[in-house]
């Protein structure tokens, strides 16, 4: 039978970085923290956290940081389906792997249309947030996979409309005679980090075949937007940050009508799914709502 003390004092090193911060935030003296994690590690015979800035959990630390959690939420739903029969314990936390991209346009307001607990976000591109899932790493994610993952539910959330944009005087400077192979493979393009395929996407479906393009590397949603707004290039920036630059004329589409549009999904864990079920039903009605007011656009 574990000692819930030490497992807490342990997801909470993993959680803030730092010994520190965990003592701060258990409410407890670092070294207490620090004896309570040597005392886990003593009892089950390997190291669960690397010490360093930050701390790291290793392999085993994360598995048991990910039963932490698990534990923390099925209390939850327990204390929600007994009410005052079980004490009130502390707000569990739930890991969600999502994407830059869908954390800067609707689904922190889908987290606000929850109640009772506390979210350690990972980011990551869309592409990978599934991966995490597989791993264990965390209890739920958005992501462009649409089949759910072993042991995962999954339901559609909508599409993410992308448009490809650039600062008028970019445009004048790049592309005086229109948006063509030729001009792409100068104009200088905006990536996100080595996992952004979203340009290279688009120029698919849109020229039919890839096209070498020099680019910067900026993993920031909003430091995209500025990015294009400044001149520095051009990239594929979501609808809803975009649409009152395109209207105000600060942002214009290199093709207009040529949106790209990218299938979003969210993927749960079955073993917490009831403790997830309300999270769950905001982030989908929040998703659906808001990704359908940019479907339409240009």
């Amino acid at each position: 039978m574990f000692d819930y003390a030490l497992l807490d004092a342990l997801a909470s090193v993993v959680r803030n970085g730092s010994f520190d911060r965990a003592a701060r935030e258990i409410g407890v003296t670092p070294s207490a923290i620090s004896q309570r994690v040597k005392l886990l590690e003593d009892r089950l015979g390997v190291s669960l956290v690397v010490r360093g800035q930050p701390c790291t959990a290793t392999a085993a630390g994360k598995r048991l940081c990910r039963h932490v959690e698990e534990i923390g939420l099925m209390e939850h739903s327990l204390r929600a389906d007994l009410g005052a029969v079980i004490p009130a314990g502390r707000t569990p936390t739930i890991r969600i792997a999502v994407n830059a991209d869908s954390l800067a346009t609707w689904f922190i307001p889908g987290l606000a249309g929850t109640e009772g607990f506390l979210f350690d976000l990972v980011i990551d591109d869309e592409s990978n947030t599934a991966d995490w899932l597989r791993r264990g790493e965390v209890s739920a994610a958005v992501s462009t996979a649409p089949g759910p993952v072993q042991g995962c539910g999954s339901r559609a959330l909508g599409a993410q409309t992308y448009i490809a944009t650039a600062s008028p005087a970019f445009m004048r400077r790049w592309f005086p005679g229109g948006v063509d192979e030729a001009a792409l493979r100068e104009a200088p393009s905006i990536t996100f980090n080595p996992s952004d395929e979203l340009q290279d996407r688009w120029l698919v479906e849109t020229f039919g075949r890839t096209i070498s393009r020099p680019s910067h590397w900026i993993p920031s949603s909003y430091g995209f937007v500025d990015a294009a707004l400044e001149g520095l290039g051009w990239g594929m920036n979501p609808a809803s940050l975009v649409e009152p630059h395109l209207s105000a004329g600060r942002l214009v589409a290199l093709l207009p009508g040529r949106p790209l549009r990218v299938p979003l999904f969210w993927h749960w864990s079955r073993a917490v799914e009831n403790a997830l079920k309300d999270v769950t039903a905001s982030i989908v009605r929040t998703a659906r709502a808001r990704l359908a007011a940019t479907s339409l656009s240009p």
